[in-house]
């Protein structure tokens, strides 16, 4: 008599749905509202282990019997009608490690050394025209102005935090919360950065312009974009079509109130590729770019991996690509070559900058302690600060 007795693996989770084409969650709170990072686990049947048996139960043999457990190393491609997806990455394909400069010091641990200083652009009373590339700019960084408790900011912590951050020409805020817009403002009075704004939730336009336009009181010299939500089609959130009315809302809203510059929308990659109508609708393409949730790009190659994803958007739209987010965890569990620590996260970085020039904006100033960190994400999603935990 032979009995068959199937054992079920669980196999870690696809690393590559996360960063690919499913990116972390930039949770924005409305007050004091609980953060919610979304996990998906997903088990797969590996292999059957037959084991013959005599009369009286006694093993005689076992026999293996495996099963298709391909899964993709690469990015899927998408529709013919979709954007190129780049090429399975080699070794030959890219540069060593590069040099790292000595970290700055940090209270809670080094922070990355800045970019190099950038000449202050003469500050015109209203916001330029966009140009048939988008703005053009070496590298920024994004701000979230929460508390590790939810709470909001005051404009002394925001201004604190602002003490910090040095180097980059550009800030990228989420939406208009917490009075964010006017804090910042008066933060970078004396600064010659330029701030990318953005309208985060798209069923409350009139609201969200309302506030921003009130905010900036006519100076949108200080403007270089506005976003129309985050990774709302990688979500799905809200379907391509519906985005694009969004885009055109807010552009005619601002324009009412004398913004004249870019209106994008920010998504994923792979969403970007897979719906290539969202940068057509916008003044240039925005796109969220993550090596490390790829899986199988160590640090030292993460500049590569993004520099690929904005050539192949870039030559499919013809239209300039401004990188919105991209780093590395400081901090967390591996994701196969993708091993977050303090190391890796320089390495990264400059990895980045030594790969894609400009336009690009590094996720993010600090350790966003207000997020909750889950095993989709690795444990990592609260460690990507750029100058470690806030001074404030």
């Amino acid at each position: 008599m032979a009995t068959r007795t199937s054992l079920v693996i669980e196999t870690e989770e696809d690393a590559t749905k996360h960063r690919s084409g499913q990116q972390h969650r930039h949770l924005r709170r409305a007050g004091p509202a609980n953060v919610v990072t979304e996990v998906d686990y997903v088990t797969y049947d590996v292999a059957d282990v037959v084991v013959l048996v005599d009369s009286n139960g006694n093993p005689i043999s076992t026999t293996t019997v495996y099963h298709n457990q391909a899964r993709p190393t690469t990015p899927p491609s998408p529709p013919s009608s979709s954007l190129p997806q780049p090429s399975p990455q080699t070794e030959e394909s890219y540069h060593g490690p590069p040099d790292q400069p000595a970290p700055v010091p940090s209270p809670d641990h080094p922070g990355p050394p800045p970019p190099p200083p950038v000449p202050p652009p003469p500050k015109p009373s209203s916001s330029p025209a966009p140009g048939p590339d988008g703005p053009d700019f070496s590298f920024g960084v994004s701000y979230s102005p929460y508390n590790a408790d939810n709470s909001c900011k005051s404009a002394d912590q925001v201004a604190k935090d602002f003490s910090k951050i040095n180097g980059y020409q550009v800030v990228r805020l989420y939406g208009t919360d917490c009075n964010q817009v006017s804090n910042v403002l008066a933060a970078i009075k004396d600064s010659s950065v330029q701030l990318f704004l953005g309208i985060f939730h798209i069923d409350q336009i009139s609201e969200e312009c309302s506030t921003l336009s009130k905010a900036v009181n006519g100076d949108w010299g200080r403007v270089r974009a506005v976003s129309v939500g985050n990774e709302l089609v990688n979500k799905g959130v809200a379907d391509a079509n519906t985005v694009i009315g969004a885009i055109g809302q807010v552009r005619t809203n601002l324009k009412g109130s004398g913004y004249n510059g870019p209106v994008v929308t920010v998504d994923t990659m792979m969403a970007m590729a897979d719906h290539p109508e969202l940068c057509e609708a916008s003044d240039f393409c925005a796109i969220n770019c993550h090596a490390f949730f790829d899986g199988n790009t160590p640090a030292e190659k993460s500049g590569t991996f993004v520099k690929d994803w904005v050539d192949k958007i870039g030559k499919a739209s013809g239209k300039r690509v401004v990188v919105t987010e991209t780093g590395w965890p400081n901090k967390g569990d591996p994701n196969r070559m993708a091993i977050p620590s303090q190391e890796n996260h320089h390495v990264a970085l400059q990895s980045i900058k030594d790969e894609v020039a400009s336009n690009v904006i590094f996720y993010s100033a600090f350790n966003d302690l207000w997020k909750k960190n889950s095993a989709g994400t690795f444990n990592a999603e609260q460690w990507w600060g750029l100058y470690g935990n806030a001074p404030s």
